[in-house]
């Protein structure tokens, strides 16, 4: 009883949120306060963690931020700066040659686009990519925002080239140096064969339990682009109707097989490094010819939102100062190709992926100890400061929105009101960061404490795994889900609660590997509804202040996946 009212003390950093974000729609920079000083009042009062502990992983948090808005600050950059140059109307003019239908657009930008950069990046930089795409090309802002976000999920676990497994489930079983002493976890996959006698290596185990992922993504996943463009067409069109995106089933089922088939192979052929990267950039070759030629497009008007000036004003930017508002205006008139407008983009999806690959000098030279900033033990506790900024997405925005001044040859001016334009948006973000990530960082570091608890997303997992006994399969990946949404991030949900996922799998008898990929399943869905992220996705598209808004929109999707995903898992294990 003792241990479920610790829980129930664990939970309250997260009803703060729901109650007050979500619930009373609160703006993040409000909500978000609270729940820190919850978290903070927690870990002092009750886990009893020492004031140093609890203020340096506050630091790490604001790290953390500066981080994030760093990469939002690029994004916004990337945007404005195709703006002011009259980019931004080729590229619109160019997807009305592909298919002037917003449901098919949704599916080619959000869907296609974000999966291939979410392999290449991961870390967020999808919605960063995707959302200011989107509403360039005449989206409402909430609209692509809600689009941006619902996407993060399918390819997340495949993220920045596998790193939610290579890192997160690798680090969460202790298998980064191989097998640890206690050969629990090496005993297990051999008896279910999982690894051989020949082969019993640690990265063959990740390997097939990428293939598990995979293949629970590809199940639930193939859905997500025709609940997309249904979540796009009853949200955001005139008639409000479910059935205007449900028409586009044929199409929508079709890019969803382009990507995850492509996915599964990748991981079943190569690993977990690329079914995402693969998966994106072949769904995205196939699909934008298909969608070319018209195939498997409704017949019939092509879908569109209502017209500008009879949008609600929760739909679009707080003042027309945002970068994103009024794109039609504000555009210049445009003398570049449709190449020349593309190829800021190319350019950057080339450099996310180069400066990914380890197998390169350039991951190497932008993570040299020189150019980081790595503290650890910080104040003799197990928190860390730790910054690479020439390894961030946003080192990569700022460098394509440079190229970009000179393809585009801009008149300097332009280019100033684009960074200028930039650091407002960038500066309203800022508030609700500043207050959300210490927060998350603080939850997580709740360990150690003279109470002599776990941490208080560990002892969350403990109580729900207790009440639920024998159908923990079921819940586990909404577990993994609510571990995303309150670390941030797919591959700490994956750290903090693989070790913990198999061994509920090995106390209840099933096969303790597919309860792990149900965690990583879940972790990566829960990216559609964690908060820093909401917070990052909106600020570039000018809607700060409307994350409990965005929230309600993305959390029945959330509520999808995690439940089919888990009455896969139900399935597979008995």
């Amino acid at each position: 009883m003792e241990d479920f009212l610790y829980a129930v003390l664990a939970s309250l950093p997260i009803v703060v949120v729901a109650v007050f974000l979500v619930g009373l729609r609160w703006p993040a920079s409000r909500a978000m306060p609270l729940s820190l000083i919850t978290a903070v009042v927690l870990a002092l009062f009750v886990w009893k963690v020492p004031g140093w502990q609890v203020l340096a992983y506050g630091l790490s948090g604001l790290v953390t931020t500066a981080n994030l808005l760093y990469i939002v600050f690029g994004a916004i950059l990337l945007l404005n700066t195709l703006q002011q140059s009259g980019a931004v109307n080729v590229i619109r003019s160019g997807f009305h040659e592909v298919s002037p239908d917003r449901r098919i657009q949704v599916i080619i930008v959000a869907w296609l686009f974000g999966s291939f950069i979410e392999g290449a990046a991961g870390f967020g930089t999808p919605a960063a990519v995707a959302v200011p795409l989107l509403v360039a090309l005449g989206f409402p802002p909430l609209a692509a925002v809600v689009s941006g976000v619902i996407i993060q999920s399918t390819p997340v676990s495949f993220g920045a080239l596998g790193t939610p497994i290579l890192l997160g489930v690798s680090r969460g079983l202790g298998l980064s140096d191989g097998f640890p002493d206690d050969s629990s976890l090496q005993q297990a996959a051999l008896s279910l064969k999982l690894i051989t006698e020949t082969d019993q290596s640690a990265s063959a185990l990740l390997h097939v339990i990428g293939i598990r992922v995979a293949l629970v993504h590809a199940t639930v996943g193939t859905f997500l682009p025709l609940i997309l463009v249904s979540v796009l067409t009853k949200g955001f069109g005139a008639a409000k109707s479910f059935s205007e995106g449900l028409a586009c089933w044929k199409f929508a089922l079709f890019a969803a097989f382009a990507m995850t088939v492509p996915s599964v192979l990748t991981a079943m052929f190569l690993g977990p490094q690329f079914p995402s990267l693969f998966g994106g950039l072949i769904g995205l070759t196939i699909t934008v010819a298909a969608a070319r030629r018209g195939f498997l497009i409704p017949a019939g008007t092509p879908w569109q939102f209502a017209d500008r000036n009879s949008w609600p004003t929760d739909w679009t930017a707080f003042n027309a100062s945002d970068p994103t508002e009024e794109l039609d205006a504000r555009q210049p008139v445009s003398q570049l190709s449709l190449r020349q407008a593309w190829t800021p983009y190319l350019i950057l999806a080339v450099l996310l992926v180069l400066f990914s690959l380890p197998q390169l000098p350039i991951k190497g030279w932008v993570t040299h100890p020189s150019v980081v900033l790595s503290v650890t033990n910080l104040f003799d506790t197990p928190a860390k400061l730790d910054s690479k900024p020439l390894a961030l997405p946003g080192t990569i925005f700022v460098i394509v929105s440079v190229a970009a001044f000179f393809l585009h040859r801009m008149a300097v001016g332009q280019f100033r009101t684009a960074i200028s334009d930039s650091f407002r948006t960038t500066a309203r973000a800022s508030v609700a960061l500043v207050f959300t990530v210490p927060m998350v960082q603080i939850f997580l570091g709740t360990k150690g404490g003279a109470a002599g608890l776990p941490e208080m997303p560990l002892m969350l997992a403990q109580q729900m795994s207790e009440l639920a006994g024998k159908a923990w399969p079921l819940l586990a990946p909404l577990t993994g889900g609510l571990g995303a949404f309150v670390a941030g991030s797919n591959t700490i949900s994956n750290m903090m609660l693989s070790k913990f996922q198999f061994g509920v799998g090995q106390q209840i008898g099933v096969d303790p590997f597919w309860v792990v990929a149900l965690q990583a399943v879940g972790g990566a869905a829960g990216n559609t509804i964690c908060v820093h992220n909401v917070v990052a996705a909106s600020a570039v598209a000018g809607l700060v202040g409307r994350e409990g808004q965005i929230i309600r929109r993305t959390l029945p999707v959330f509520l999808y996946y995690a439940t089919f995903a888990g009455i896969i898992g139900l399935i597979i294990v008995r």
